[in-house]
């Protein structure tokens, strides 16, 4: 007899905790076609597909966020039709959305607990809500952080770790994660999948949404492909490899065969010397060449964004210089403005809050860093805009109606693009890229790592910070890691491997741990 798999059995035996039938979502077309899933407790589900294929659409029905045009759900058997999300969380079905649902000008803990503070003859008991606030934030491995700490002060990655806690806060029955480790290092990601280990020892139930196909096969048990809002596969996931689940996303096989070694890499086109801020960001010098793809590696809080919103002028730097080209005179940087006049341009990771006119149509959003080249005696040319656009959207396969469409109706991954074709619209000679392909599917990765390449064949610099270090390692020439807010090191292709960077990248906290009980047992001493 052969033997048996004692979790599959146990999953099969199992009632379904939640039963999709027909599921269908409409708005000005069809989003979300007959689909029919049942999740067990326990379980782990990894969703996955192309950006605009539905699965977010999916997940925000289950949630209670969206009401579904055809179709009907099942709790525990039960008739399940949240009227909001505040009705599903009670019932114990929470998800951890790409948006994060956090209010930046109030604290970690404020956040977490924001619906149950804790209180004391009357008052909020601050004592008892920070000690709630450092167990929970412990919990996804980040019990340091100062729970009074502001959450618009934290990077994007900390605050992806705060919403993934505050979810995690009392009955949780069914936990969606649309795509967790988006912002997310290496260190963290592991925390997040050890809790998820936990979780599924719980009896608790997950939807796991994600691009990154290598962390679904790690993961889960179950995968769920949709494809233009229908669902192509239903099945368990140690019977598909990679590539088979890419044909399956896509329709068709995207393959991504990279060489940056016929690349001519020129004089410097960037050079940045003594640009600091504070502890955030420590004097960095370094310079980009025209033709040359550097990487900024680093864990969260690294300082890698900071450094970029220097060079772009979007923060105030202490100290230090900026020179475009050859130029002998520093550039005057003091704001976005002046950044994108010397000739730089950079795609924020933050594509809501910074990167786009949300209610505002494609079109508007790609011209809107040149205006002029669409205008006519002062005017502008919609007709040209139009046009513009509609050579983007084809360009970068974004998924919409038409140009005219807003931008706030488009899948995270394609409003991403459009932030992209923008600064591709300005054809500034630097581009910094802070996180690029976050939110983006394999296929339409592939096509931004071939932008990359044709940009760095026009001569262009592109600096880029990115949390996924497979990713600098397939596209870069150089990569520079950043550890405790300066950089560690610098190394080029023929001398980087995984283990040195990542030891780079913890260099400097190494140290700061060193020196503090180099100190605290100095003071022992005396």
């Amino acid at each position: 007899m052969q033997p048996t798999d004692s979790n599959s059995i146990s999953d099969a035996d199992r009632a379904p905790l939640l039963t999709l039938s027909g599921i269908g979502k409409t708005y000005a077309a069809p989003v979300l076609e007959g689909v029919n899933l049942a999740l067990r407790p326990g379980q782990v589900l990894a969703l996955t597909g192309e950006n605009g294929a539905g699965k977010s659409t999916l997940s925000k029905i289950v949630c209670g966020l969206v009401d579904p045009s055809t179709g009907s759900m099942q709790l525990d058997g039960q008739p399940y039709a949240p009227a909001s999300r505040t009705a599903a969380e009670a019932l114990g079905i929470r998800m951890v959305m790409q948006e994060l649902n956090l209010i930046p000008t109030l604290s970690i803990a404020e956040n977490l607990f924001l619906e149950k503070l804790p209180r004391r003859f009357g008052w909020i008991d601050r004592k008892q809500l920070a000690a709630d606030a450092r167990r929970q934030m412990e919990v996804v491995g980040l019990g340091e952080l100062d729970p009074w700490t502001p959450v618009g002060e934290l990077g994007l990655g900390h605050q992806q770790m705060v919403e993934i806690a505050r979810n995690l806060i009392g009955s949780c029955r069914c936990l969606i994660l649309d795509e967790p480790t988006a912002m997310l290092t290496s260190r963290e990601v592991e925390l997040l999948f050890a809790r998820i280990e936990r979780l599924r020892a719980e009896g608790v139930a997950i939807i796991y949404i994600s691009h990154r196909l290598e962390e679904l096969k790690r993961i889960a048990d179950r995968i769920v492909v949709l494809r233009d809002g229908k669902l192509v596969c239903d099945d368990d996931i140690k019977r598909y490899s990679t590539e088979q689940l890419v044909q399956l996303m896509a329709g068709e096989l995207t393959k991504v065969d990279l060489d940056p070694s016929h690349r001519k890499i020129g004089a410097p086109i960037l050079r940045v010397r003594g640009l600091g801020r504070g502890e955030v960001v420590q004097p960095a010098s370094f310079a980009l060449h025209a033709g040359e793809v550097l990487g900024i590696a680093g864990l969260i809080g690294a300082g890698r964004t900071e450094l970029l919103r220097l060079i772009f002028g979007a923060d105030h730097a202490d100290s230090g210089e900026v020179f475009i080209g050859d130029s002998t005179q520093p550039a005057r940087i003091r704001s976005p403005k002046d950044a994108v006049r010397a000739g730089i341009a950079m795609v924020t990771e933050d594509r809501k809050g910074q990167g786009l006119l949300l209610p505002q149509a494609i079109s508007v959003n790609t011209s809107l860093a040149d205006l002029g080249r669409v205008s006519r005696a002062g005017v502008l040319d919609h007709a040209a805009e139009a046009d513009v656009a509609r050579d983007y959207v084809n360009k970068l396969r974004i998924r919409c109606g038409s140009a005219a469409q807003a931008a706030g109706e488009l899948s995270g991954g394609n409003q991403q693009k459009v932030v992209i074709a923008r600064w591709l619209y300005r054809d500034c000679p630097v581009m910094l890229f802070d996180e690029p392909t976050r939110g983006i599917d394999i296929g339409a990765k592939s096509d931004i790592y071939r932008l990359f390449a044709e940009l760095a064949g026009q001569g262009k610099g592109l600096l880029v910070v990115s949390s996924d270090l497979r990713e600098l390692m397939q596209i870069c020439d150089r990569i520079a890691v950043m550890s405790a807010g300066r950089i560690a090191d610098t190394f080029s292709r023929e001398d980087w491997s995984q283990e040195r960077i990542l030891a780079a990248a913890f260099s400097g906290y190494v140290g700061r741990q060193e020196a503090a009980h180099a100190a605290q047992a100095a003071g022992n001493t005396a």
